[in-house]
């Protein structure tokens, strides 16, 4: 079963922004960082797109 959020629309602080953009620089991936911050990979990557960040690809 998938994992629940339970923060919904929560807006970003500058503590979880520097931490997103610290852990796409040393090429984490999205599930990885969504855990890491606690949120879902679709919040994580709408922030990283509108940062301009890439977010490294896994396989």
């Amino acid at each position: 079963m998938a994992e629940r959020f339970e923060r919904h629309k929560q807006p970003w602080n500058s503590d979880e922004v520097q931490k997103l953009h610290t852990l796409a620089k040393k090429g984490m991936g999205l599930k990885a960082i969504a855990k890491a911050l606690a949120r879902s990979e679709e919040s994580v990557k709408a922030r990283a797109k509108n940062d301009k960040l890439p977010i490294a690809k896994l396989r």
